[in-house]
């Protein structure tokens, strides 16, 4: 996954006053118990594997600076938060620069499965990824964090504050689009065959 070692380096070290120690402490452990959960979000809310390893370091830097505003326990919530409006100016500035420049080839290199193994995962994932981009902002959002984070659905709520039934209705209008949608993908792709 994310380069988790890079993310820790990035943190400040813990040095001579005790609150910069605690503070230093509190940081280390926030980057410790959800990068995963961080890096994997950032995947599947449409930032290109080649920056989610900044993107990630990018959420965690500004946790770090905010680190005295956040309750203990609201962790998780200001993560995601902060996770959603990174991805989005990453998205946001991608497409104003995909104007000037042309994509490099993608990164194939794998050290666990074959190459067959390896495309098959990365066309599975790429799929995955262009149905999820078809969705509405706010379904996706229910959708990734139930489905493919499998959190259940009071805790989706409380990370994205609204109410359990919220949930629970983008997370049914979600799996429909999400259905439709991959028919609808699957349709382009084998006409465009």
């Amino acid at each position: 996954m994310g380069d988790l070692d890079l993310a820790l380096q990035s943190l400040p070290a813990a040095a001579a006053p005790e609150s910069v120690a605690v503070g230093a402490g509190r940081a280390r452990a926030l980057v410790v118990e959800h990068f995963d959960f961080i890096w994997r979000l950032l995947c599947r809310l449409g930032v290109p594997e080649l920056d989610v390893d900044d993107a990630a370091q990018q959420v965690f830097i500004i946790a770090t600076q905010r680190l005295g505003d956040l309750p203990l326990g609201g962790e998780r919530t200001f993560l995601y938060g902060t996770a959603l409006r990174t991805a989005a100016t990453l998205r946001r500035n991608l497409r104003r620069r995909a104007r000037w420049v042309e994509p490099g080839p993608a990164d194939c290199a794998s050290n666990e499965l074959t190459p067959h193994e390896d495309l098959e995962r990365r066309q599975a994932l790429a799929f995955l990824d262009a149905v999820l981009r078809r969705l509405e902002d706010d379904l996706r959002e229910v959708f990734v964090l139930c489905e493919i984070e499998e959190l259940t659905a009071p805790q989706v709520a409380a990370i994205v504050r609204v109410p359990v039934g919220t949930v629970a209705s983008r997370l049914r209008r979600a799996r429909q689009e999400f259905g439709q949608q991959v028919r609808l993908l699957q349709a382009e792709r084998a006409r465009a065959r």
